[in-house]
């Protein structure tokens, strides 16, 4: 019988405290924790539970699965440093073809895909499945397959592979890609061997008990291993560390005697022309001093052997069997580029996400608002961390947990949402941040052609030199393209669905100008509100206040002098949101924990800026435009006046700028004018509650 949650609790709090006042070396402490964990697991109490499903319609998706995203990326080809300034090292799974083993313990023709597939959402805004593209649901006995993943590895900056070896006491499972790089000259990526030294059981579907196939760690076996892969470290394309063929154990802390094993693998090395080796292990559940056990370093490999801060309770529940763990991957990645310097070498590791729901059904590990930016911010960290921690050794390694984890949900390969987002942001790391564009953009949505001429004429006579983008839909294209030629101003025209109204083509856009380097954008559109009386007026208004020839210029310094101005606002124009929430409460609600700003507190002081038209710092959006949402989220058009995804993100754009840790003004602060009354003309505030 299960022990009551609270004494559960209680009786591992006690346990833990006890345990971290013991007097025990690194390796000891590692090896007793990880013991312990693998017998008396059930003593673990269960972390937060989500919140109770909606009565309101869940937010789930219900057309088709992986479809399309805010952020997602075309295949494109741009150079790569040359020299490159580290060696990326991806971590790379091989069980994506069948074997009899698998096909016994789990059924006929299992492979890594069976997992990805069956996934489901467990709550709102949980991502799954994920599903390949470019690749497809790939059989690694094809050689094709992994020159496919080796020449896009290439093409992006990646310098090796580290592929797990399963080898079990003189039998190896999974290994038939490897014969193939091993066999095929032309799989000419690199590629070095991480053994995978644990036991397999059955904890996919929650009996890690059973075990599958058991290690049987001895002195022979170490020497039977280590002459298995021989052909592996001899090889020229083999991954060498100041010419050292470079080999990996994924946990040490289930070795006898891991320094003896050490020592036997050298002396073997030694004698059958090998030479010298690097042996590092990953530091998955094991933190010990590699010099201790006779390595000569360790790798990272985040999110394994961290500790975050749960925030299932937060989440809305669709599934409410749903016992997993909910932690935010930003907290990861800040946690790991400010961990105090090791004394012994570390390799840097990075992280592209995680979520293993899918070999885990209902309670899986699941890391919350990872993007390809935040990643390329990580990766770029570890980049200048090992060029200073690793001066010794030619070509600095930063390893990559992973490539193609799909069932995990760390992987690099192209999938349906972001398309190549996750490579073209490791191609950026590697290289230096695009160099800013000085000029402001104007983003232009354009739905009334006939008012696009107001715009352009304001443009026009602010005396700046602009970068011109305008969007609208195919069915006004070729309206608005004649507008645009006919007043001769340089401009970029993009043709979207009519979805989103003016908001979701602006992020679509605002996201790739923020990796073109594009600082400050002036978002205005046609806009005409045509269910009120003064919506020309009111579209008049919010332009004056933000274009003028005599405070254009001005608010453009006002981001220069300020770095943390994030948002200008038309004077007027910015409002409590607690008072126009309209019918967007149940969104907002949901929006707010999605870009992960904490909870919704109406009676804060929070700001709203009506009108959707403002000057914007790139980087003060960044928690919308981060957060991925998929362009099937906001709803089709209608003719909605309130309650859309739309018209709930205008009213978070002062909030994301704030969580992001930049301010809102208005534009006659910044420009010394006299404010203007706050009672609002152009839209009804919600009424008291009774």
């Amino acid at each position: 019988m299960p022990l009551p949650e609270p004494f559960r609790r209680f009786l591992f709090l006690a346990l833990r405290t006890g345990f971290r006042a013991l007097p025990l070396t690194t390796a000891a402490r590692d090896r007793l924790r990880q013991g312990f964990l693998e017998q008396h697991a059930g003593l673990v109490p269960a972390g937060p539970r989500g919140q109770a499903p909606a009565q309101t319609p869940s937010r789930r998706p219900k057309l088709l699965a992986g479809s399309r995203a805010i952020g997602y990326r075309a295949p494109r080809h741009a150079p790569l440093p040359d020299p490159l300034p580290a060696t990326l090292v991806a971590f790379y799974l091989p069980q994506f073809h069948p074997i009899p083993e698998n096909d016994a313990w789990w059924g006929d023709g299992f492979t890594e895909w069976h997992n990805v597939t069956r996934a489901l959402p467990q709550f709102e805004g949980h991502v799954q499945p994920r599903l390949p593209s470019t690749l497809g649901f790939y059989d690694l006995r094809l050689p094709g397959v992994m020159r496919q993943q080796m020449a896009l590895a290439r093409e992006h900056g990646i310098g090796a592979f580290c592929s797990y070896f399963y080898w079990f006491a003189g039998k190896t499972l999974l290994a038939q890609p490897l014969r193939q790089w091993l066999d095929d000259r032309s799989l000419d990526l690199p590629l070095c061997l991480c053994w995978a030294n644990e036991n397999w059981s059955r904890r996919w579907d929650g009996r890690a008990d059973q075990v599958l196939i058991a290690q049987r760690h001895s002195p022979e076996d170490d020497l039977a291993f280590i002459a298995h892969i021989a052909p592996y470290l001899l090889d020229a394309r083999y991954l060498r560390v100041n010419g050292r063929p470079l080999l990996l154990v994924y946990r040490p802390g289930l070795l006898p005697e891991p320094a003896a094993t050490a020592a036997r693998w050298r002396e073997w090395c030694a004698a059958h022309d090998i030479g010298e080796i690097h042996l590092a292990y990953v530091q998955s559940f094991d933190s010990v001093d590699p010099r201790d056990i006779g390595f000569d370093s360790a790798v990272a490999f985040p999110p394994n052997n961290t500790s975050q801060h749960p925030i299932t309770a937060q989440r809305r529940l669709l599934n409410p069997e749903f016992n997993g763990d909910v932690l935010d991957w930003r907290e990861l990645a800040s946690e790991a580029m400010t961990q105090p310097e090791p004394t012994y070498l570390l390799h840097p590791g990075v992280n592209p996400g995680w979520d293993n729901e899918p070999r885990r059904s209902g309670a899986g590990r699941v890391y919350l608002h990872a993007s390809p930016r935040g990643y390329c911010d990580w990766l770029r960290h570890a980049i200048a961390t090992a060029r200073k921690r690793e001066s010794t050794i030619e070509a600095p390694l930063v390893f990559i947990n992973a490539w193609n984890e799909w069932a995990e949900g760390a992987v690099l390969e192209p999938d349906t949402r972001l398309g190549h987002a996750w490579l073209q942001a490791t191609r950026a790391a590697l290289s230096k941040p695009a160099q800013n564009d000085t000029r402001p953009c104007a983003v232009i949505h354009a739905w009334y052609p006939e008012v696009l001429s107001e715009l352009l004429e304001a443009l026009n006579t602010s005396n700046l030199d602009w970068r011109l983008v305008v969007t609208t839909t195919p069915e006004r294209e070729i309206a608005v393209r004649a507008v645009l030629d006919g007043y001769g101003l340089p401009y970029e025209l993009e043709a979207m669905e009519n979805r989103g109204r003016d908001i979701l083509p602006f992020l679509r856009v605002a996201d790739r100008l923020l990796d073109e380097g594009v600082q400050l954008v002036l978002k205005l559109h046609t806009k005409r509100s045509t269910h009120l009386e003064d919506g020309d007026t009111w579209r008049r208004e919010l332009m004056e206040r933000l274009l003028v020839p005599e405070r254009a210029s001005r608010l453009i310094a006002a981001f220069d002098e300020d770095p943390a101005l994030g948002l200008i606002a038309p004077e007027g124009h910015i409002q409590p949101l607690a008072h126009y929430m309209g019918a967007n409460r149940d969104t907002l609600d949901y929006l707010v924990t999605q870009l992960g700003l904490g909870a919704l507190d109406p009676s804060e002081d929070a700001e709203f800026i009506a009108g959707s038209m403002f000057w914007a710092r790139l980087d003060a959006l960044r928690p919308i435009l981060d957060a991925q949402l998929a362009v099937q989220e906001f709803e089709s058009e209608k003719g909605q006046i309130d309650g859309t995804l739309a018209h709930a993100i205008e009213r978070l754009f002062a909030l994301a700028s704030r969580h992001a840790g930049f301010h809102v003004k208005d534009a006659a602060t910044l420009c010394g004018d006299s404010r203007v009354a706050q009672r609002y003309a152009y839209a009804k505030r919600d009424l008291p509650s009774a």
